[in-house]
């Protein structure tokens, strides 16, 4: 049977109509209010592609190394290519067309859901949230082709990565296609039944006006409710300022993103009798199911409407599960400018049994974490291979080149740099403990050695720490978080920087309100020649292809949030170490040399490319890239800037673009940038720090020095925010001060649009953020 209606199953039919087919049914079934529609069952699929005599070919396509980029890539194209190109049984058509007609009322078409069910998701271990595609207000004319591609998402790149990593065979799970009742949701959103991390008995529900797809995606900022179940009432109330809402548009029946009404910004969505009625129908599903779900629903015409349930599969069993990584940065680390000691007084290294006696060699602490390994010193690309998991990578200073032996390493020591260096970037994004600058590891500590790194005092130890966690490799489990991750509410947007796509996932899981930073030239980098020669031995569109694949795994996560994706900012120093640089010029100081948008312009064949890379991801949907070019210093930069948009296909009228402050020249130049066209201003104060202070910030003997607070560079910003708003320009911070209290409190209070923060302290900025706007808002109202 090709369709079942959802009156019909129940949880034991998740072999039949996938995860959420058979959750829909269940709650149908329970007496709880769910929409109508019915299911294509998994069973069509694997008849399809089976009388097709596709399967063989579909799965040999789908079996590569999940460690491949290029591989998986294409196998997702062969995929789909195949399950799209191959026509419909005549009976398998008739049969859901004539489904969808019966779902229609006083003649008009439907509008519906199509929505993926597989037979491995929202399982009590696994969600597999969000790897499989949903489309909103379909009729006829688009039903068939949606179905087909909601099982060709059954093969995107991300699902067939997460299916191997979490040992799924491709050929054991089959998916099934709800097709559901759109509800023209007035408000709607999220509801947790239990804390999502602690189990506590608190209900968090998120709303805003419109359809849930708003809420669920971030694109907007929900009001949030925390109901206290065992004291039966509302404890905290946060109502957000809800910029945009997602409906149906009543012309073309598509759904389009509006602005909300002045009114209706700042008005609290849920009233205490719906709060109510929304924590009785929590009570009923989790105690329909035995344990803390999370909840899709929806309000119409004062009617609550229960859209999807799952189990919640974030709930630690103790506070101590989620490792070293979490424990180590909490609300201490917020507020921290410069963690390690940089040669501070004897003993600061050492705690419990440690004493200045033990520590070998200290820096600065770059990411923290306490850990305990075998040091590998690595001088030379060729040694990389001898760092094994949960070794100390020791070496002079860390590459592009060096990240796949970095992902292996329990912690990582250099000689050089500074806070913001290569190291300490990629370091906390992928959460291994790191000391940097230490001047002398290479040559203190010893070739395989047992030592301990205090990624937070900034010290590495003689002997392993017995105390210390071991390091765990982080990966990307997407039942690790909660499709919609509980996190205080804000007005301010709170962003996150990542460096490399390894890390999105993590980077995801903060609950951000998108991308703020997404640098390229650690792609670039990796590719271990420079741009030209990359170019010149492979091709154009092999190089658009590498940065396409990177920045598209970024893009996917954070769909429909922004991702502000920047041009190559790489100093030649860095170039030159890859093959094909032995033209790079030698400079005296790469930091203030031939590098940002400059280099861009004087050498414009990668920089096009870059561009034609961002203009074919856009062409592909991913309308949530917004292009910002590094070190730009006039409107005199931004005419070839704009020149090369237009030549590459991105219309600089009609997608965001903006630049990075990080001159004292660009932030005096402000109104010059503005009526150029830019629609955003993103501080990178470790640039302009060390442009308006001189001090080269990955110098470790005057890292001292490099104050992202000093009055002059907070002066530089505050000035330039001001101009901003009254030029209708957005503005945002995403250098490493944008992560530090300070800086957040200061910028709150200034009107700052956003705020980047680094991965391991978006969760910080975001409650630190809500504490200052909660005062700004009690002091006006005193």
């Amino acid at each position: 049977m090709a369709v079942l209606w959802l009156d019909d199953v129940d949880a034991d039919d998740i072999g039949t109509v996938g995860g959420k087919g058979a959750s829909l049914g269940e709650l149908i079934g329970a007496g709880l209010p769910v929409p109508p529609g019915f299911v294509v069952t998994a069973g069509t699929y694997r008849e399809f592609i089976e009388e097709a005599e596709i399967d063989e070919e579909l799965f040999a396509a789908v079996d590569v190394d999940p460690e491949d980029s290029a591989a998986l890539r294409e196998a997702e194209a062969t995929a789909r290519e195949l399950i799209t190109e191959t026509p419909f049984p005549d009976e398998v058509r008739e049969g859901i067309v004539e489904s969808y007609r019966e779902m229609g009322e006083d003649g008009e078409e439907a509008f519906v859901a199509v929505r993926s069910s597989a037979t491995a998701e929202d399982l009590p271990d696994s969600s597999f949230a969000g790897q499989q595609e949903t489309f909103l207000n379909v009729r006829e004319a688009d039903l068939l082709r949606r179905v087909k591609e909601c099982w060709a998402s059954l093969f995107t790149q991300r699902a067939i990565y997460y299916r191997q990593q979490r040992g799924f065979p491709h050929e054991d799970v089959d998916i099934a296609v709800v097709v559901q009742r759109m509800v023209d949701a007035e408000k709607s959103g999220v509801l947790f039944t239990s804390h999502p991390s602690t189990g506590d008995p608190q209900m968090t529900i998120e709303a805003a006006w419109g359809l849930g797809e708003a809420v669920v995606s971030g694109t907007v900022s929900p009001d949030n409710y925390v109901y206290d179940r065992g004291r039966d009432r509302v404890e905290d109330v946060t109502v957000a300022d809800k910029k945009v809402e997602m409906v149906k548009d009543p012309e073309s029946g598509e759904t389009v993103q509006l602005d909300v009404e002045e009114d209706r910004r700042t008005a609290r969505v849920l009233s205490d009798d719906e709060i109510d009625e929304l924590v009785g129908l929590g009570e009923l599903v989790e105690d329909h199911y035995g344990t803390p779900q999370d909840v899709e629903w929806a309000i119409y015409d004062d009617e609550v409407y229960m859209l999807q349930s799952r189990p919640i599969t974030t709930i630690r069993e103790d506070d101590d599960a989620n490792g070293s990584v979490d424990d180590e940065s909490g609300g201490d680390d917020l507020s921290a400018a410069v963690a390690g000691n940089g040669g501070g007084e004897a003993g600061d290294g050492g705690d419990g049994d440690g004493d200045a006696a033990d520590v070998l060699v200290d820096g600065l602490g770059a990411s923290p974490g306490v850990v305990s390994g075998t040091v590998r010193i690595v001088t030379k690309l060729d040694h990389l291979d001898q760092v094994q998991e949960g070794d100390v990578l020791v070496t002079e200073m860390t590459m592009p080149d060096m990240v796949p032996a970095m992902k292996r390493a329990a912690g990582i020591v250099t000689d050089e740099g500074g806070m913001t260096s290569h190291a300490a970037i990629i370091s906390r994004e992928l959460g291994v403990p790191a000391v940097v600058g230490t001047g002398n590891g290479t040559r203190v500590l010893e070739e395989g050695g047992g030592v301990t790194i205090d990624g937070d005092k900034g010290s590495v130890r003689a002997g392993a720490d017995e105390t210390a966690e071991p390091a765990e490799e982080f990966e990307p489990v997407e039942a690790a978080r909660p499709e919609t991750p509980v996190k205080p509410m804000t007005a301010t947007e709170v962003k996150v920087n990542v460096s490399i796509p390894e890390a999105a996932e993590r980077a995801a899981a903060t609950g951000a309100d998108g991308v703020g930073l997404l640098r390229i030239e650690h792609m670039v980098l990796s590719l271990g020649k420079t741009p030209e020669k990359y170019i010149a031995d492979h091709g154009k569109r092999a190089y658009q292809d590498e940065l396409i694949d990177g920045v598209r795994r970024v893009a996917d996560e954070f769909y429909p949030r922004p991702v502000r994706v920047r041009t190559i900012d790489a100093p030649t120093d860095e170039f030159s170490e890859l093959e094909g640089g032995d033209g790079e010029p030698n400079e005296h100081n790469p930091m203030l040399g031939w590098r940002g948008i400059r280099r861009s312009l004087d050498k414009p064949e990668p920089f096009r490319q870059e561009l034609a890379a961002f203009a074919r991801l856009i062409d592909m949907g991913y309308d949530n890239l917004e292009v910002m070019f590094p070190l730009v210093n006039d409107a005199a930069d931004l005419e070839g800037v704009k020149r090369h948009m237009r030549e590459a296909g991105i219309d600089p009228e009609t997608h965001r673009w903006g630049v990075m402050i990080e001159t004292p020249a660009s932030a005096l130049q402000i109104d010059e940038l503005a009526e150029a066209g830019i629609d955003f201003a993103s501080f990178g104060t470790n640039d302009l720090t060390q442009y308006t202070l001189a001090v080269d910030r990955n110098n470790e003997h005057v890292a001292d020095r490099f104050d992202e607070l000093h009055p002059a560079v907070l002066r530089l910003i505050g000035d330039t925010i001001e101009r901003c708003r009254e030029l209708d320009v957005d503005t945002s911070i995403c250098g490493q001060a944008g992560s530090k209290s300070e800086m957040v409190d200061f910028l709150v209070e200034e009107g700052v649009s956003s705020i980047s923060a680094n991965i391991d302290a978006v969760r910080d900025v975001q409650h630190e953020v809500k504490r200052v706007e909660q005062r700004l808002l009690l002091d006006s109202v005193r």
